[in-house]
């Protein structure tokens, strides 16, 4: 999904958004849910109603835009609104967010091809766009988020929907048998200027797309308990340790590249991946290969501010920059380090990753190369993007605003992330 385009200078940030919003009590300070549900919506397809999430939002009013290309709602943002809205309820009992999660399931089901796979986007009229690049149902990113959402969603609805919960799982299993079928795991490795590279992830090279699986098949794995699922996870995480790059010294500081020798922050979520399947698996390699890229790699990232992409190359035997961009930085380039940092204080018994997870956060609050608020918990809003030092993008698309959310309420789930966080913005206020 492209991010729009629309910015001002820094020094015309400082206004007042007019546009309803929710009280939030003290104990939700950090999360205010009022612009995603100002861009959900319920329409009716079929004869059956179903959640969709509009996918730009643009300043200063903040009311729905499409795209002629792409349409006006899509499965990847669906899903991950879904997740949200699972967890919100969850953590706060509140059953509104239940019944949203429910719509948008209901949406991610009618999106799906009889291959197993799913279509993202669709138009104005509510028929779905089968010829986009980004739309078409193949084993892509907005699969692997439907298929994540989805088996959420059955753990979610299990004891509450009996009949929903039958027809997710028959979703699941049609996804999971596809990746069977058409993942073959040839374990062939090739040296790409000067790096060894796994073939088998997906595309050959793709370790963020492969994270994405692991993620969704760790909690398949916990619930159904399937063995082939874990040879799966198992071959996946293989080939994602081997596109983890340097050491606790040398550049990249043990991250791991997103595909081919290509970092990029959007959707780095291996060190999540590779915790979720160490706590399926036990495998005490994927807990020490993720740890490394965030006791190291994350920290680097933050004392440069963030990156938004970079690839590496080798002269005389030492790794550098091929090339590197700083810009565009998204809440998406956050909320995966976020995850990582916080399920390995979950898996350790550390503090000091729920600490880092705070740093990490700060990012929304004004700890960023152009030293500006990215969210606001007054209206739920946060801004698409940091497009240099003195510019950001002041849109507020569902990305941008899900994946925010994401992130803070995974931090308000972890008692000693937030008050460092809480801290640190109360820091940062002087």
């Amino acid at each position: 999904m492209k991010i729009r385009r629309n910015f001002v200078p820094l020094i015309s940030c400082i206004f007042v958004l007019f546009f309803p919003f929710k009280d939030v009590n003290a104990q939700q300070k950090l999360i205010n849910p009022s612009h995603l549900d100002n861009l959900y919506e319920e329409i009716s397809i079929r004869g059956e109603k179903i959640g969709i999430i509009h996918i730009y939002s643009e300043y200063p009013d903040y009311k729905w835009v499409g795209d002629d290309d792409e349409g006006i709602a899509c499965v990847d943002d669906a899903a991950r609104a879904a997740i949200f809205y699972m967890n919100y309820s969850k953590q706060y009992s509140d059953s509104s967010s239940a019944q949203k999660a429910e719509k948008l399931i209901g949406f991610l089901l009618f999106m799906q091809s009889e291959n197993g796979f799913f279509y993202n986007f669709i138009f104005q009229d509510y028929s779905i766009n089968k010829t986009h690049k980004n739309s078409v149902a193949l084993p892509n990113w907005w699969s692997w988020r439907a298929m994540w959402a989805l088996i959420e969603a059955f753990d979610f609805f299990k004891g509450r929907n009996t009949e929903l919960s039958l027809h997710i799982k028959n979703s699941i299993e049609k996804t999971v048998q596809s990746i069977k079928t058409d993942f073959k795991y040839e374990k062939e490795i090739v040296e790409l200027n000067g790096f060894k590279r796994p073939t088998w992830l997906p595309y050959k090279y793709a370790a963020d797309q492969a994270a994405l699986i692991v993620i969704a098949l760790s909690k398949y794995y916990s619930l159904f308990h399937d063995d082939s699922v874990l040879n799966v996870v198992n071959n996946l995480c293989e080939g994602i340790i081997l596109m983890q790059e340097g050491n606790e010294k040398e550049f990249p500081f043990y991250a791991f590249m997103s595909w081919e020798n290509s970092w990029h922050a959007w959707g780095n979520s291996q060190a999540y991946s590779l915790l979720c399947a160490y706590e399926i698996t036990g495998n005490k390699k994927y807990l020490e290969a993720a740890l490394n890229e965030i006791n190291y790699f994350y920290k680097y990232l933050i004392r440069e501010k963030f990156y938004n992409e970079f690839s590496i190359k080798k002269e005389n035997g030492i790794t550098t920059f091929d090339t590197q961009k700083k810009y565009v930085q998204i809440a998406y380039g956050i909320r995966p380090m976020i995850f990582a940092s916080l399920k390995a204080a979950e898996l350790t018994n550390n503090a000091a990753y729920s600490v880092l997870a705070a740093e990490l956060a700060m990012w929304f609050f004004g700890n960023n190369s152009a030293n500006v608020k990215m969210y606001f918990e007054q209206t739920g809003i946060c801004y698409d993007g940091i497009l240099n030092e003195k510019e950001i993008n002041n849109n507020s698309g569902a990305e941008s605003t899900i994946e925010t959310l994401l992130s803070l309420l995974e931090i308000e789930s972890n008692q000693v992330a937030v008050n460092k966080l809480n801290e640190l913005r109360l820091s940062n206020l002087r």
